[in-house]
């Protein structure tokens, strides 16, 4: 069985460029979710030899494409290095020091400016932390992020081809140690090859290859240029049913880490799920033909600002009006990221937790905790960051025309 899976693995590092000359997307996209997320690279945990299989693969297919190496020292790759975080709450690392790279590639159009296009390509490994299963099994990572980076792979062929969309250079970076805390990201900010003041904004890509029967896609960071509300909203691309916009330029991904460095971002996102950090984030699971959708959307938005100048920054006002209340209790589900009525709509409901005691279902939607009336996902955090474990608490759900009102115990 090895021998067969070692074959796999180079009949799957030597088939992209045979797909690349059929100029077949969809067969190239599934080769590279089908290859990043196989066990022969066990989940790509940050740091690990999966992990570094990842990265020549991804250093191989950045060459094929044509694009030049922008790393440390005019390799493919960023080094750094971390202390890992031993609990969510510390400010700086105090565990294992891990030693990892970024694959960072370039289009060079001597150009004035720089866009950066971005997405993580480590994951869980076998688990552990940040993982939701109760079970030590390799966590592939399918549309976490291998979605993002088959994205990413192909946003740079149609980049390197592109007669039209040339008036700015494109910096492409894989980055790693997103899983752990936006590691990559943070370290290419502060080490960074080239110069920052330069960028005109940043796109990143992480878990795009779940659009669902709606169609619609997320797209954050919206209110971090005044251009982008005017521009997202007259882009159509088949395939897509509509947007879901957030201004804020802060979320769990790495995007934040250029938010914070005052540069316009935006982040692509086609929702949340049951598999989400869990083993069975496969590749078989994937839409492929939406994550070319997706990037259809990108490159249209890419298409529409080029020629427009450097972007003009904003700051958005989620650290003040939305910041995220803290809280030690959880009702055991999965938000609807894509949802945008009032309430906070159920994604999925995890196996035995509050929200499965309750009688809870998928597509509920939470309108109120304890004395806090729910409007959106900061009201949802806030009522929770109310209740503390042991307590009992009423938990209002709307279930089509029906109010359910339930009393729970965290």
């Amino acid at each position: 069985m090895k021998s067969i899976l070692k074959l796999v693995v180079i009949i799957l590092f030597v088939l992209p460029a045979c797909i690349n000359a059929q100029d077949n997307q969809i067969q190239q996209t599934q080769i590279d979710v089908v290859y990043l997320s196989s066990d022969l690279l066990e989940g790509r945990g940050t740091g690990s030899k999966g992990e570094k299989i990842a990265r020549t693969y991804l250093a191989k297919r950045f060459g094929d494409i044509g694009l030049t190496p922008k790393g440390s020292n005019g390799t493919w790759f960023h080094d750094y290095s971390f202390k890992e975080k031993t609990n969510p709450h510390e400010a700086i690392g105090t565990g294992r020091e891990v030693h990892t790279k970024n694959v960072v590639g370039y289009i060079d159009n001597k150009a004035e400016n720089t866009i950066i296009i971005g997405a993580h390509y480590d994951h869980l490994g076998f688990g552990g932390h940040g993982s939701l299963s109760v079970d030590s099994a390799i966590h592939n990572g399918a549309d976490d992020n291998a979605s993002g980076v088959a994205a990413l792979l192909n946003l740079a062929k149609r980049l390197k081809n592109s007669k039209t969309t040339n008036h700015n250079n494109y910096l492409f970076i894989a980055f790693s140690g997103e899983e752990l805390g936006l590691f990559g990201s943070k370290s290419y900010v502060n080490n960074p090859t080239i110069d920052l003041s330069k960028v005109d904004y940043m796109i990143n890509m992480d878990m795009v290859g779940r659009l669902n029967e709606e169609s619609k896609l997320a797209v954050y960071g919206t209110g971090t240029s005044p251009v982008w509300h005017e521009i997202l909203d007259k882009i159509k691309v088949d395939g897509i049913g509509g947007i879901v916009t957030h201004d804020s330029g802060i979320g769990p991904s790495d995007h934040t880490s250029f938010y914070l460095a005052d540069m316009p971002v935006l982040h692509f996102f086609t929702g949340q799920h049951s598999d989400y950090h869990k083993p069975g984030d496969d590749a078989e699971l994937i839409n492929y033909e939406g994550i070319l959708a997706v990037t259809d959307y990108i490159s249209e938005v890419i298409k529409a600002v080029d020629g427009k100048g450097k972007l003009e920054f904003t700051k958005t006002k989620e650290e003040e009006q939305k910041k995220a209340a803290r809280f030690k209790v959880s009702l055991g589900v999965m938000p609807d990221y894509m949802y945008d009525g009032e309430g906070m709509r159920i994604d999925g409901v995890m196996d035995g937790k509050v929200a499965d005691k309750a009688g809870f279902k998928k597509g509920d939607i939470v309108i109120q905790i304890a004395d806090v009336v729910v409007t959106d996902i900061y009201k949802y955090m806030e009522g929770l960051s109310k209740c503390k474990a042991g307590e009992k608490a009423m938990v209002k759900v709307k279930r089509g025309d029906e109010v359910i009102e339930q009393e729970v115990t965290f």
